[in-house]
């Protein structure tokens, strides 16, 4: 409330060049007094005080995850990636198994990648929805041993969002994979390492839920439709 003071303050003549710290109580005191009145005179003013401090906090939020963005190491050899290995944008994209809104977005993807053959994707497993989630996780990096992770992944989405092992199986098997093989895999704590890796990379870059795409410098949380994946790539290669 305070901070929605301060930002009403702002938008009064005379007060623009205190700041919440320098007040006294009285002058506290004497500032809600002029907001009330304020408000009362035009309740706009309030609306107009709210759509500034979450437009501050957003343009905050940004300038930081640009700055996490630029010191952490965001693509490493082990990344699965499909696309443009060489190419001139890289999109990172940290994804869950059973995220609704993640499955929703590859066919979204699909459609981009089919038409701009420049960039690479790269996946990062976020497990972040429950045992289903590491279950599916550990199958897709496993399968990656076997160079079969797009071909699991693909799969693995189709599955129902409470993926169990003998649909896993089921699923490794339809594709020729070696299950004992991959069940090794699976257990393997070089596995765990990875996502422990995917999950830190995540909380560095803010990252609170999925699907959450980096291009170039900019982090991008939530689906996106085709015209904006495509709106954001451009300004990529701009810059």
């Amino acid at each position: 409330m305070i901070r929605v003071l301060l930002a009403l303050c702002l938008m009064l003549p005379g007060l623009g060049t205190a700041t919440a710290a320098e007040f006294t109580p009285a002058q506290r005191a004497e500032v809600v007094a002029i907001v009330r009145d304020a408000l009362k005179q035009d309740p706009s003013i309030l609306r107009d005080a709210v759509v500034a401090l979450q437009a501050d906090e957003s343009e905050r939020s940004q300038a930081a995850s640009r700055a996490a963005i630029a010191q952490a190491q965001l693509v490493t050899p082990a990344d699965p990636a499909v696309g443009d290995a060489k190419g001139d944008v890289t999109i990172v994209e940290f994804f869950d198994t059973r995220c609704p809104y993640c499955r929703k977005l590859e066919p979204v993807m699909d459609s981009f990648l089919a038409k701009d053959r420049k960039v690479r994707l790269v996946y990062k497993d976020l497990p972040i929805l429950g045992p289903a989630s590491v279950l599916g996780t550990k199958a897709l990096l496993a399968a990656q041993k076997q160079n079969a992770y797009a071909k699991m992944r693909e799969a693995v989405m189709k599955l129902p969002r409470d993926t169990t092992l003998p649909q896993i199986e089921a699923a490794a098997r339809g594709l020729g994979l070696d299950w004992p093989q991959m069940t090794k895999d699976m257990a393997d704590p070089a596995t765990q390492a990875r996502i422990d890796a995917n999950l830190k990379l995540a909380h560095e870059l803010g990252i609170q839920g999925t699907p959450a795409l980096v291009v170039g410098n900019e982090l991008i949380p939530g689906a996106v439709d085709l015209q904006e994946l495509q709106r954001v790539v451009a300004e990529a290669r701009k810059g």
